[in-house]
């Protein structure tokens, strides 16, 4: 499974290259990814590489405080030396709370989900996140997926909002799909609805694209006044949806200035 980072560090530092507006965070986010690859690993190692069975949805009754917290320093430490710096602050600040304070802000991000928030406690909940994404992905990797029941707006696994959609090529034409923030699943959606509130009038659901970023667009609705990128893997099959998602910043721009809030903002904040 480890191939799936590579290809998402790699795509970091190609996006990088192309785009020196996103270069920052696109370094910072390799530099993570390289972390989470080694912890996904390591869940793999220490946890078994064996498929069970998981009730749909259930995935979140698997937090192992055990499991976690003796890797969870290391992240701290990643953290405070190359993050901007309220992450490192934050980063710092938790190195002396000790194990008993990391479980209670860890189960709590599990639990409650990736929301983001401004500030200190949006700063915890960021690396919470970076640090639970490859454990929830490791879970997800590892359980006897669900048959699909209808095409639900969450994930199917874990409950997690999703981060980024995907377009991919079937037949002539091309399937919607959306990718969990927590846990990375992936699970065919309906073209023409706002996952958000489940708006289908297309009148209410507006597109926006740019021509210098012609494989990724905004999907935005005017009822819930939501958004979220598309990635058309049909335009370009090099990219990595999670990746180009947090490199295409002008999108989010545009549709911030057009009064769209994002359905989950990303690691990077954005």
């Amino acid at each position: 499974m480890n191939g799936k980072w590579d290809a998402r560090i790699r795509r970091a530092g190609e996006l990088a290259q192309a785009h020196p507006f996103a270069s920052e965070g696109l370094r910072f986010y390799q530099r993570l990814a390289q972390f989470q690859k080694f912890l996904y690993g390591s869940f793999e190692t220490d946890c078994g590489q064996a498929t069970r069975p998981c009730a749909p949805g259930a995935l979140r009754d698997e937090f192992d405080p055990f499991v976690l917290l003796p890797r969870f320093p290391s992240l701290l430490g990643l953290v405070e030396a190359s993050a901007p710096s309220i992450l490192a602050q934050s980063a710092r600040a938790l190195q002396n709370e000790g194990a008993k304070r990391w479980q209670a802000m860890l189960e709590k991000f599990w639990w409650d989900g990736n929301e983001s928030a401004a500030g200190a406690a949006g700063a915890e909940t960021v690396i919470s996140w970076i640090f639970l994404q490859p454990y929830a992905e490791y879970l997800a990797d590892h359980i006897e997926r669900p048959a699909p029941s209808g095409t639900p707006s969450v994930c199917p696994l874990c409950g997690g909002k999703p981060q980024v959609a995907a377009f991919r090529p079937e037949g002539d034409g091309a399937k919607r799909s959306l990718i969990c923030a927590l846990c990375s699943t992936e699970w065919d959606y309906r073209r023409i609805v706002c996952p958000s509130c489940g708006e289908e009038d297309v009148h209410k659901l507006a597109v926006y694209s740019a021509a210098e970023f012609k494989h990724v667009r905004v999907d935005a609705c005017d009822s819930c006044r939501s958004y979220l990128k598309t990635v058309d893997l049909t335009k370009n099959g090099l990219a990595v949806p999670v990746v180009d998602e947090l490199a295409m910043i002008p999108l989010d721009l545009w549709a911030a200035e057009h009064g769209y809030a994002k359905l989950q903002t990303n690691l990077l904040g954005i």
